[in-house]
């Protein structure tokens, strides 16, 4: 974080200084929330949580570095009093932001925005400094602290905004006003909790409503492959950029391929050039990121071969989103494990059919491993059937169903699709998982491991990986 006297801190975010001996003393260090986390000069903000209270490791933070405690009650070490700590967080990012006047770029959608924010992360820190939110810390705590670890150096600043009803977005762009906004797609994923679609792209648009006019320099950038998100152009001030394969996207791709290895291979076309693009990352839908991205760092002032370049360098910042690591014995586990909905789902089973077919060696079999997707509501047995239909039709050889009831959905549908025999299987947990993969597995094999993060289906991977001397490694 930029440098800031307690007593300007206290300013901003309406603090009643305690125990304070010098209200000049600077804060130089990061802004933390949990006390191991603190270096010298740190900032650290106390939440009450359910389980754990930071008050009362206030004292250990300070004796770590912390200069002062964010805090909601005197704590007996120095402490800015607030009313509400959030929210204080939120408005010392704000005043942080606007003193820096870097640009900042929010995107937001329903599949796609890690995978996403790490690609424009990397095409943008070709370009000059950037800064970004570190896995999917996308929320009203993760997304100031993110912005918080900004400096005056940082040109840009990218932020992946979540939400889980409407006006989630809204209170997010409060905090860190963007001037590029990107919106994915709107797809399923919370479908459960939002009550439809519809109230899916209500939300998601909040994001492109919040931008500046476009003669203050607003820019929202929309799929023109998505209707719900071409149609949020009615929403905005702001400029509007289309990404996509439709003729009329400014930034689109064309003759898009699979390399041998399964990897996304085409012809990036900007409004001021082109060039070829093959992607280190795995499947097909990493085109529309990818494009997503190049149209971000177009609007930036990147040329089209410089963004091809970066493009074709970058590769997976966050964990347990399509890692692919081959063992010593030649098995290749994709952990795709952080979170699933359909629309990743069926991703992730098109790239694992693609790398099924992308030159393995003779007898060698794709298995995908899948629990069940999260807060789907009434579309939940629908889906999970849909899922479990789609690996038959794409050949998958082995389909693991991990969990309960939305699992047992998974293999009915893959049986009443034609899976007969032993191409599909149900399983109770996750250890059932290993033991039949430790048993079956052979040299070729491919193995996908997907499921919503509450599941905790990424202990199959890394189970898989254990004593092969492998990492978590990207790419292989």
């Amino acid at each position: 974080m930029i440098a800031l006297s307690l007593a300007e801190i206290a300013e901003v975010v309406g603090g009643q200084p305690h125990d304070i001996p010098d209200p000049a003393r600077q804060v130089t260090g990061p802004v933390v929330i949990d006390s191991r986390e603190v270096k010298p000069g740190s900032l650290f903000a106390a939440f009450a949580g359910e389980r754990v209270d930071g008050h009362d490791y206030a004292e250990r933070a300070v004796e770590a570095g912390a200069v002062a405690v964010l805090a909601t009650r005197p704590v007996g070490v120095p402490a800015l009093v607030v009313e509400d700590v959030q929210t204080a967080l939120g408005a010392l990012a704000r005043f942080v932001v606007e003193r820096l006047g870097t640009d900042v770029v929010a995107l937001t959608g329903s599949a796609g925005k890690t995978s996403t924010k790490d690609l424009i992360a990397q095409v943008l820190q070709h370009h000059a400094p950037t800064v970004w939110t570190p896995g999917s810390l996308n929320n009203e705590i993760g997304l100031p602290l993110t912005a918080l670890t900004a400096t005056a150096e940082t040109r840009h600043l990218v932020l992946e905004m979540g939400a889980r009803g409407i006006g989630h977005i809204r209170y997010l762009t409060g905090l860190t006003p963007p001037r590029i906004g990107l919106v994915l797609n709107v797809g399923s994923a919370h479908i459960g909790e939002f009550g439809g679609r519809e109230q899916i792209a209500l939300a998601k648009g909040e994001l492109v409503e919040s931008l500046p006019a476009a003669e203050d320099g607003g820019v929202a950038v929309l799929n023109a492959d998505d209707p719900l998100v071409r149609a949020m152009a009615s929403r905005t001030r702001a400029k509007v950029v289309l990404f996509g394969e439709a003729d009329e996207a400014a930034v689109r791709a064309e003759n898009v391929r699979l390399t041998a290895t399964g990897q996304p291979a085409f012809r990036l076309h900007t409004p001021t050039g082109c060039s070829d693009v093959t992607l280190r990352l795995y499947g097909e839908h990493h085109v529309s990121n990818a494009l997503a991205a190049a149209a971000v760092a177009h609007e930036l002032g990147m040329s089209a071969a410089e963004i091809a370049t970066a493009l074709s360098e970058a590769g997976t910042l966050s964990r347990w989103r399509m890692e692919v690591t081959e063992r010593p014995d030649g098995v290749t586990i994709v952990n795709d494990a952080y979170n699933a909905n359909p629309e990743s789902m069926r991703a992730a089973l098109r790239a694992l059919a693609a790398m099924g077919r992308s030159g393995q060696a003779e007898g060698s079999r794709t298995w995908a491993v899948l629990g069940p997707m999260a807060e789907l509501g009434d579309e939940a047995l629908a889906e999970h059937d849909a899922v479990g239909r789609l690996a038959v039709r794409l050949n998958v050889s082995k389909l693991v169903a991990v969990g309960g009831r939305e699992a047992s959905w998974l293999q009915l549908g893959a049986y009443n699709e034609g899976s007969w025999g032993e191409e599909s299987v149900h399983v109770s947990d996750a250890q059932a998982a290993i033991d039949l993969l430790r048993s079956e597995l052979r040299p070729g094999d491919i193995v996908l491991v997907k499921a919503s993060r509450s599941v905790g289906l990424e202990r199959v991977a890394l189970a898989l990986l254990e004593n092969t001397g492998e990492g978590e490694v990207a790419g292989r």
